[in-house]
């Protein structure tokens, strides 16, 4: 049976994860009026996001018409993040161990009551509850932002034991946060929406690795096609993080028994292994360093994910 909205007043939401969308997931559910508390291993990125959130989370906000923004805390401390909240959000690295773990965790730390919910854009949340109990297993499900505040659809997904009752009432606190919620109906690795992008991400490097074209061509002719003058895969890609995109792309080659030569295996070769990483790196990625940036009009030299950012 899912919470009240008695049951969840004044709790905070928890989030795991202070990377590129961790810290946007974190500042939309502030910028919505609730108090979100971060964990990450890494105190220079709880730095990082909490930096992230200050500069931003007034355009969040205004963005959905709220006039008062929750407060923001970080930690390093899991324990100490989770220990209130009435929904706790996983976004920490892709890689399903990690995930297993974490749940684990969270079964014996969050609340009875908590919402355990996996950002995972890959994994299906059924494929992290090795290590946790019947009863769990009724509260957790994979809630995947895409890239807030630019698009704010998020997909929710079955962990195939989930209560029914729990889905319309966390589409109604995301839709009270500014977000689009979809329900997929059924478990389906990659969701709705990215199986569709994992399939263009795959066409995309494939011509990157037989030098078809170039990330510059590739992304003009999608945006002039299809994107209405907004970003184009590539750019996209970086947005991301190319180790993520890496990460995910094995996930289905792993699954669906897909050759990884012009994906994965060039990614490593051209970009990983020299950590050109995208807008989280220093050293750039399909792009130039510099190029894409966390927020419309930002200086360039302010990447997205660099430790110690700019104040």
């Amino acid at each position: 049976m899912a919470p009240t909205l008695s049951a969840i007043k004044g709790r905070p939401v928890a989030v795991l994860g202070a990377g590129v969308l961790g810290r946007r997931i974190a500042c939309t559910w502030a910028a919505g009026g609730w108090d979100v508390h971060i964990r990450d291993p890494s105190a220079e990125q709880c730095t990082a996001a909490l930096h992230y959130i200050e500069t931003n989370i007034d355009s969040y906000a205004k963005a959905i018409g709220c006039t008062s923004p929750g407060k923001v805390s970080a930690s390093e401390d899991l324990a100490e993040t989770v220990k209130d909240a009435w929904t706790v959000i996983e976004a920490v690295p892709e890689k399903l161990s990690l995930k297993i773990d974490t749940f684990a965790d969270l079964e014996k730390l969050a609340p009875k009551d908590a919402i355990l919910v996996s950002n995972s854009s890959s994994y299906k949340s059924s494929e992290m509850l090795e290590k946790v109990g019947p009863e769990a297993r009724k509260r957790i499900m994979n809630t995947h932002y895409m890239m807030p505040p630019d698009n704010v659809v998020v997909e929710l997904m079955t962990d195939g034991e989930t209560d029914a009752d729990t889905f319309p009432f966390y589409v109604d606190r995301l839709k009270e946060v500014g977000m689009h919620p979809i329900v997929a109906q059924k478990e389906s690795t990659g969701f709705v929406f990215n199986r569709v992008w994992a399939a263009i991400k795959r066409e995309c490097l494939t011509i990157l690795s037989e030098e078809v074209s170039t990330p510059e061509e590739l992304d003009r002719v999608w945006i002039e096609m299809f994107s209405g003058g907004k970003a184009g895969p590539c750019v996209m890609m970086d947005a991301v993080g190319l180790d993520t995109v890496g990460l995910i792309e094995e996930h289905y080659i792993e699954e669906r028994g897909l050759s990884g030569r012009n994906t994965v295996d060039f990614l490593k070769k051209n970009y990983l292994e020299q950590g050109k990483l995208g807008a989280k790196s220093g050293k750039g990625g399909l792009y130039p360093p510099g190029y894409t940036t966390k927020a419309a009009g930002e200086d360039v030299h302010h990447h997205e994910n660099l430790h110690a950012p700019s104040l």
